[in-house]
């Protein structure tokens, strides 16, 4: 990883912000991408000895993800790795959800990994680099609660997983990491039904796999080449399991497991 130029999105807390301090660790050059300047301006002063451009980006609006793209290639003169991590959840039953909430959902999650990617093959191709997806579990089980959060998830799923093929003579290699439940920001500033954010999380962190956990891992599968990594054994692998070959009994897990949440917006 010496030198290689890496891109984070989302990277200015959670994983975002340990995959950045994972990935400076191995020698990289760090394109680092948020909407809280502040935060990555920050984390250049914590990591004085590494290359490190910090760009305000809010993803899900297209022209900002090809400046973000623009802007690395003009600073380091190539692209090896882009990993599409940002990312914003929600809490709300899909009978009580306004549309704009989905909506949101989708233009981060979805087309945000989208449009980072359009910009940034052409680099990646050159390098046969690395285009990386951060999903979630919920990108293979549809949790309940959170219908808008798991259609994003799988949709990247599916887009990273054919645009593999698609370039599967060309050299370049795409990885899915789905982390199980990881302790970070995200729940804090998840949407509930009526699009504002739930401010505090329903889960207990402490118990969660950490973000420098999970950085730790997303980088080995990035330096060995996988095309899918699934994090944490029961909330990962074991749900992925039963989701191929005991459907009916995950769907019954899976409700019972979420509906036990403090103020879980169903029974």
């Amino acid at each position: 990883m010496d030198k290689k130029v890496v891109i984070i999105t989302g990277a200015s807390s959670g994983i975002g912000k340990a995959l950045a301090i994972e990935f400076a660790k191995k020698g990289a050059s760090l394109v680092l991408a948020a909407r809280r300047l502040e935060r990555l301006e920050q984390l250049k002063e914590e990591l004085p000895d590494v290359e490190i451009l910090a760009v305000k980006v809010d993803v899900s609006q297209e022209k900002d993800c090809e400046q973000l793209i623009e802007a690395a290639v003009k600073e380091f003169g190539q692209i090896d790795i882009l990993i599409n991590n940002a990312g914003i959840s929600m809490r709300s039953i899909f009978e009580e959800t306004d549309l704009n909430v989905i909506k949101r959902l989708m233009d981060v999650n979805f087309w945000g990994t989208v449009y980072c990617s359009k910009y940034a093959l052409p680099y990646l191709l050159k390098t046969k680099g690395s285009l990386v997806g951060v999903i979630s579990i919920a990108g293979y089980v549809g949790l309940p609660g959170r219908t808008g959060y798991s259609a994003s998830k799988y949709a990247i799923r599916g887009f990273l997983d054919a645009l593999r093929i698609e370039n599967l003579k060309k050299g370049l290699h795409v990885l899915v990491a789905a982390p199980g439940f990881t302790a970070s920001e995200v729940r804090e500033s998840a949407l509930i039904g009526d699009g504002s954010q739930q401010g505090k999380t329903p889960r207990n962190e402490g118990s969660m796999m950490t973000a420098e956990e999970c950085a730790r891992l997303i980088g080995k599968a990035v330096e060995k080449r996988k095309r899918h990594l699934i994090l944490t054994f029961v909330e990962g692998k074991v749900t992925v399991f039963l989701g191929k070959f005991m459907p009916k009994l995950l769907d019954k897990l899976t409700y019972n497991h979420m509906a036990k949440e403090p103020d879980s917006p169903f029974k």
